[in-house]
């Protein structure tokens, strides 16, 4: 099949050998964003990225009509180049609809996944994967993100029919008769909902999911993100159509995020969450917790080994620490995204120590990196002495509940359970805490006026985690034994009931929550001072 011609300004076909854009335009980060570009280079890398077509940041400007008509006339060199089509009962292309700003914007811009699934192509891909169980639980998690994403529907009837098809259990124990029968529950919600069928189209599909994407560019969370980080509107974002790999596939597959190094110390190993049997929006969303590498190396050696090599290579290639994603289908890796990670003053300084040691940047590159860095910060902050009444029945000297670290500090204030009162408390004076269900980007204004966030479900690399960091605030997620009863207002950590407005303390340092106000003193890391104060000098 050919491509249409001509082909379309500011569109990149990223994974075809011969694709028809200029090379330097495909790595303008102002013209196809942060992510594509990103992406580009990695296959340039030799890396497997899967192949994808990218309708640059020009589009987030131009009208729907004329957005159709770009997919029509690009949409074919993806399927050429995969050999399958989109909608094509018997071969069809799955897609993922991805943002990719210029400029990184953790978990504010939308995504969906497995667009083009539908009843025409189900079989079809049952054919091609001969695995029944991935195809309806793909489509039962099209049809709740969509209805969500696209469509502005209320999650929490989908939401609500999920958690009785559990009955306690977790997603990876339902069976295929089980995920069909709930796509098939979830279609009818949706029809419900908003008085129109499930797009069977799925080029209706594509081009609802390229809207919504660029939609989330005017969104609540994304403008404060960008007033909060001075990022100009203008810039826009482009949109990524790429082709699905599934995390969600058995075993030996799954989703992660990871880090090439530790983002809250600097140590000079990956960090990286995963989730076996799932897929990628279930590890950022923050409504999933995480296992850590163990899993993987356990299930899929290979893919790990591989991991562990293409870390090296993007860190040599970007010349940081980079923060990424990665699909395992059947034991093989994919990489879905790379970026600059975000990190803690602490990574900040030893990360650009580390790269000059190791030759990967130059003396002048380390420096620049670190010239806002205060070497008196530099160490970890440590719990000292109680400085407020515990919540009674509780034992000021034993920790409450256990947690993961997501970002480090110590964070001390009263206990509120949502935005609002956050925002109320803030401007009354007190110090707050935020107790989330979820580590999710869209209490993202909480966050930054918050002193601390603890979740109780999510993982360390969620994007509400990753913005946490990004603010200096102290982050817990995954909290053990952590109920919300907002009705009551209150929180159980085990069997201690503690209400809305109690104190509370987060200790990023070993995860755990305090009762009370505790106080927090810097323990300096001096060999790390020492480091940083030669490279100001000039000396080795």
């Amino acid at each position: 099949m050919n491509s249409p011609q001509p082909w379309p300004a500011h569109v990149v076909l990223i994974g075809a050998p011969d694709r028809p854009d200029d090379a330097e335009e495909a790595l303008d980060r102002s013209s196809v964003g942060a992510k594509a570009a990103n992406l580009a280079r990695m296959a340039q890398l030799g890396l497997p990225v899967p192949a994808a077509l990218v309708l640059g940041t020009a589009y987030s400007r131009v009208g729907t009509e004329q957005i159709r008509n770009a997919l029509a006339a690009t949409l074919p060199s993806l399927e050429s180049l995969t050999g399958a089509v989109l909608g094509e009962p018997s071969r069809p292309l799955i897609v993922s609809v991805r943002s990719g700003a210029p400029v990184s914007m953790p978990g504010m811009l939308e995504t969906l996944l497995n667009i083009g699934l539908c009843d025409a192509t189900v079989s079809g891909l049952l054919r091609r994967t001969g695995n029944p169980r991935l195809v309806w639980d793909s489509y039962r998690r099209l049809v709740a993100s969509y209805a969500e994403t696209v469509m502005g529907l209320d999650p929490a009837p989908f939401d609500a029919e999920l958690a009785r098809a559990l009955d306690g259990r977790v997603e990876s124990d339902l069976d295929f008769s089980e995920l069909r029968d709930l796509t098939r529950s979830f279609r009818s919600i949706y029809r419900s909902l908003a008085n129109v069928d499930f797009p069977q189209s799925a080029r209706d599909q594509l081009h609802g999911a390229v809207l919504a994407v660029h939609r989330s560019w005017q969104a609540d969370k994304a403008q404060a993100y960008r007033a909060r980080h001075g990022i100009d509107e203008s810039l826009g974002t482009a949109v990524i159509v790429q082709v699905m790999v599934f995390g969600n596939a058995g075993g030996r597959s799954g989703a992660g995020v990871g880090f090439t190094r530790d983002p809250t110390t600097g140590d000079p190993r990956p960090w990286v969450d995963y989730l076996a049997n799932a897929q990628g929006e279930d590890v950022v969303s923050g409504r999933r917790n995480a296992h850590g590498h163990q899993r993987l190396a356990a299930a899929a050696p290979h893919a790990w080994a591989e991991l562990l090599q293409g870390c090296q290579r993007l860190e040599q290639a970007f010349g940081d620490m980079q923060d990424f994603e990665f699909t395992v289908e059947d034991g093989r890796l994919y990489w879905l995204q790379t970026r600059a990670g975000k990190r803690t003053l602490l990574a900040t300084a030893r990360i650009a120590l580390d790269l000059l040691h190791e030759g990967v940047i130059d003396g002048p590159t380390a420096r620049s990196r670190t010239d806002a860095v205060d070497s008196e910060q530099l160490g970890v902050m440590r719990l000292t002495e109680t400085t407020a009444d515990a919540p009674a029945g509780s034992d000021a000297r034993r920790p409450l509940a256990q947690a993961h670290v997501a970002s480090p500090g110590v964070a001390a204030g009263e206990l509120v359970l949502d935005s609002e009162a956050a925002i109320r408390r803030v401007a009354q004076g007190a110090p707050v805490v935020l107790v989330r269900a979820d580590a999710e980007t869209r209490d993202i204004a909480a966050v930054d006026i918050a002193q601390g966030l603890l979740t109780q479900r999510g993982a360390r690399t969620s994007h509400a985690a990753v913005v946490a960091r990004q603010l200096g605030k102290t982050c817990l997620v995954a909290c053990e034994g952590l109920r919300i009863d907002l009705p009551a207002r209150c929180i159980w950590l085990g069997d201690m009931r503690i209400d809305e407005g109690s104190p509370i303390t987060l200790c990023g340092d070993d995860g755990t929550v305090w009762p009370g106000l505790l106080a927090g003193r810097l323990v300096p890391d001096i060999a790390l001072q020492e480091r940083l104060a030669r490279l100001r000098e000039g000396t080795p």
